[in-house]
């Protein structure tokens, strides 16, 4: 019984191993398989990408991040927060329940690079974003410890000290300009007095940022001090706006027992 089952793959093996050991005597047979099988995984991967206008939702209410946040981004990108914080929520309901509803797609048009990650040593931060307070931030990452003994992530306390650098900022919101973010020319010429307006909200110079970036920009001192702008002021400006840009996905994703 068992021969009469297998005996059909017994013959595709055979026959497999015959073609394979006649290819590999000739070289441009072997050279044309590999190129064969290389265009066919190549074209699979690549064909969605032509029907993305079809297939990534639209969000009439996303919004673009101001330079302060920005230049929050950039820093978490350079101390390497991404390598223990993914900042995509999966389909699987534990994901769901855990950090609310999962991730779409338009969600993320607008960063560069995406940050999605696939590695948690510490939780997804796609929704983090106004769930702990600007203090509770602050103190969490100028020492970990202090909130969550059992926690392995570094201490960031000398960005309380570190000045915020601005004049970078208009050529930073250009460059992505160039890669499709739409950034306006006032958004560009005005990056490094907006940056200090959102984060000094007594400031002459808050009101244009709600000008340029809506009224729902959250203006604040964001790291406790009002002597001078720094990088703590981005980092946490950054962390309490993600998942904030659009609702998109809490309007198609209603919460559980809701129809």
């Amino acid at each position: 019984m068992f021969r009469t089952l297998l005996g059909p793959f017994a013959r595709f093996f055979e026959f497999h191993a015959k073609t394979h050991y006649r290819a590999e005597r000739h070289s441009m047979a072997l050279a044309g398989g590999i190129l064969l099988a290389a265009s066919i995984g190549g074209f699979i991967e690549i064909a969605p990408l032509f029907t993305i206008d079809d297939t990534v939702e639209a969000a009439p209410d996303m919004r673009l991040y101001t330079p302060l946040e920005q230049a929050g981004r950039d820093i978490y990108i350079r101390e390497g927060c991404y390598a223990c914080h993914s900042q995509m929520i999966r389909t699987l309901q534990d994901d769901v329940d855990r950090y609310g509803p999962y991730s779409l797609a338009a969600e993320s048009k607008y960063d560069h690079p995406m940050l999605w990650g696939s590695k948690r040593t510490g939780p997804d931060l796609a929704r983090v974003g106004e769930k702990y307070s600007d203090d509770w931030q602050v103190r969490h990452l100028a020492d970990p410890r202090a909130l969550v003994p059992e926690s392995v992530m570094p201490q960031y306390a000398f960005l309380l000290d570190t000045p915020l650098e601005t004049e970078s900022l208009p050529g930073r919101l250009a460059a992505l300009r160039a890669v499709g973010v739409p950034y306006s020319d006032a958004q560009i010429a005005n990056a490094a007095s907006d940056a200090f307006g959102q984060a000094m909200p007594d400031s002459d110079r808050a009101g244009g940022v709600l000008d340029r970036y809506g009224e729902e920009t959250n203006l604040r001192i964001f790291d406790g001090r009002r002597d001078r702008l720094t990088e703590m002021d981005a980092l946490v400006a950054y962390l309490q706006i993600l998942g904030g840009l659009t609702d998109l996905a809490a309007r198609a994703q209603p919460a559980r027992g809701e129809n």
